[in-house]
């Protein structure tokens, strides 16, 4: 049964955290979808029409009696919380009991709502057992069940009208005519604008409930609908522009050792296939609801840093499951700022778990796989045999039953060198070409950043004409450089890596523009990194593969280049026309 909505006492109303909340549209269609959800909606849709100024949200959730419909609009009225203790175990999306009511103050509020309880129970008995009268009196509940109730609201959240309507279970609640009495707010939202950021809203909402099946509606034209799936990998590529369901990676990470079970659900576009202009979607999301934390989407950035090209951004949705205990929902009016008790915490989950999306792992990699009517014929072979393949069937985390295959992850191995330049590669799952100068810069600028190393010279380099600022700089590296005579210096310790290149002195000038290590690393590594063009033996090949396997960012250089182009074994087949069944070619 559903739970009925009251009126919050005095103290827990103080508690909470006041503000206007509803400012816009888009505040309001957020308020009422979070109420969708709350009530256990898997459909809803969205209407607007921004020039009357009117909204529409529509579900399949449990819906409300009459009862609760008509306390429903009231001031500080829930079902979600009722005493001060609820408010520090908050696992719903809603709990101020403001939105309603806010809305009738607003505009123009109608329910419309039918429960999906059809109160069956009075029939589980035996008819031949039950009088006539009892049961004309239980079939009268269920037909009044069947039917559902239409409430208009009045601007203080009473009820002043009420009737029976013929509805779907489920609730659809209409705002008409909102901030008919603030015309300077309308000034403000022009209507495209006001679409857009209804647009947004819903995206990252969809986001963090992706089995739910979403519709916008302008007016009576479709505008986009979100198709429901198991994460958000699904669910992104349907809205954000030129990305692909493979050009993302899915991580869930347990977290047992921390209490109450937390989870990191980490979606990220892999950054030598797709990246943004702005940092437009870096999102945080927060037990089912995205927030702005600035130190957490500061150390997304930072977990990114030379992956992505120059003024270019990742794209990357961290949704963390925590305790509720764990978290204060009353920082702010629209619940957009959080207060996590142990922030650094989470820092380093996030980082770890972007680090490991982005490694070369069994984890992210693609298994190799085997064709459905291959395995069942190995499967029916291995009961008779007395081999095993381990071919078996395990629950993934979602329930589903996934095929485990023992193969794992398996080094890649060198085979070839085209053009002095790329390394043709054997990998389980098909074929890669790897540039060769790119992934040894990788390598190189990673064994940089773990040790910065400087190796003393015998003979010092002289430069003339260095500015102040040039001096000031190779300073801010660790080299130390000493005045050698009128517009003389010297310098008696380079980077190791440069110190046995000709070109050493080119280098160090070089750095001497650059402003801070980091970048001077990256000039480094590149500079001194394996050039195309070198003919390669297959061991030097292979320890190249080797070394460069083993880093953290491996799939693209500090520039943000593409180190390799996988062929998949399906994409093969596909162009050489191959379809690997057995007899089939044969005409069996």
């Amino acid at each position: 049964m559903p739970l009925s909505i009251q009126t919050l006492p005095p103290e827990v109303i103080d508690l909470i955290a006041a503000g206007e909340v509803i400012d816009s549209m888009a505040a309001a269609v957020r308020e009422l979808v979070e109420n969708s959800l709350d009530a256990g909606a898997t459909r809803i849709i969205v209407s607007v029409w921004p020039q009357q100024w009117r909204l529409q949200v529509a579900d399949n959730g449990a819906g409300m009696d009459l009862k609760n419909l008509q306390q429903a609009a009231s001031a500080h009225s829930t079902s979600k919380i009722s005493t001060e203790a609820d408010l520090y175990k908050i696992s719903t999306l809603g709990f101020r009991g403001e939105a309603l009511h806010s809305l009738a103050q607003l505009g123009s509020l109608e329910i419309l709502s039918r429960t999906n309880d059809l109160g069956f129970a009075d029939l589980d008995e035996n008819p031949e057992n039950v009088a006539l009268e009892n049961l004309s009196a239980s079939r009268g509940k269920i037909e009044n069940a069947r039917s559902g109730w239409r409430v208009v609201y009045d601007g203080a959240g009473e009820p002043l009208e009420v009737e029976t309507i013929a509805i779907a279970p489920g609730t659809v609640v209409t705002v008409s005519n909102l901030f008919g009495n603030w015309p300077v707010r309308r000034g403000f939202l022009a209507p495209a604008q006001q679409m857009r950021s209804v647009q947004l809203i819903l995206q990252q909402i969809a986001l963090c409930h992706p089995q739910v099946n979403w519709q916008l509606r302008q007016a009576n034209t479709p505008c986009f609908q979100i198709n429901p799936g198991l994460t958000g990998k699904q669910i992104l590529p349907q809205f954000v522009r030129g990305v692909r369901l493979h050009d993302l990676q899915y991580l869930k990470v347990n977290l047992p050792s921390v209490p109450h079970s937390n989870k990191l659900e980490l979606v990220i576009g892999l950054p030598d296939r797709c990246h943004r202009r702005r940092p437009d979607w870096v999102k945080v999301a927060v037990n089912r609801r995205v927030v702005r934390s600035p130190e957490l989407e500061q150390t997304i950035l930072s977990a990114f840093a030379r992956t992505c090209p120059r003024d270019r951004y990742p794209l990357c949705f961290i949704h963390l499951q925590i305790s509720p205990s764990e978290i204060d929902w009353n920082r702010h009016p629209a619940k957009v700022e959080i207060y996590l008790q142990d922030p650094s915490f989470w820092q380093v989950q996030v980082r770890a778990a972007i680090a490991r999306a982005l490694e070369l792992n069994e984890d992210v990699l693609p298994q190799p796989t085997i064709p459905d009517r291959v395995e069942k014929l190995l499967k029916a072979s291995e009961q008779k045999g007395t081999y095993n393949l381990g071919i078996s069937s395990q629950p993934n985390d979602d329930g589903e039953q996934v095929t485990a295959h023992p193969i794992g992850f398996m080094e890649l191995r060198a085979i070839a060198q085209v053009h002095h330049t790329y390394i043709v590669a054997e990998h389980p799952s098909g074929m890669w070409l790897v540039e060769q100068h790119i992934a040894h810069e990788r390598v190189l600028y990673e064994q940089l950043c773990a040790a910065w190393q400087l190796k003393p010279l015998e003979k010092p380099l002289i430069f003339s004409q260095l500015s102040a600022l040039q001096i000031e700089n190779l300073s801010r590296l660790g080299l130390e450089v000493e005045t050698f005579g009128e517009q003389l210096w010297a310098l008696r310790e380079v980077p190791a890596l440069l110190a046995e290149r000709d070109d050493c002195r080119d280098a160090i000038f070089e750095l001497s523009k650059v402003a801070d290590l980091q970048a001077a690393q990256v000039a480094t590594a590149c500079r001194s990194a394996l050039r195309n063009g070198t003919p390669l033996t297959l061991g030097e090949m292979q320890n190249l593969l080797n070394e460069w396997q083993q880093t953290r960012n491996p799939r693209t250089c500090p520039h943000g280049r593409p180190i390799y182009f996988a062929l998949e074994e399906s994409t093969l087949a596909r162009i050489f026309r191959r379809n690997w069944v057995i007899g089939k070619s044969h005409g069996i």
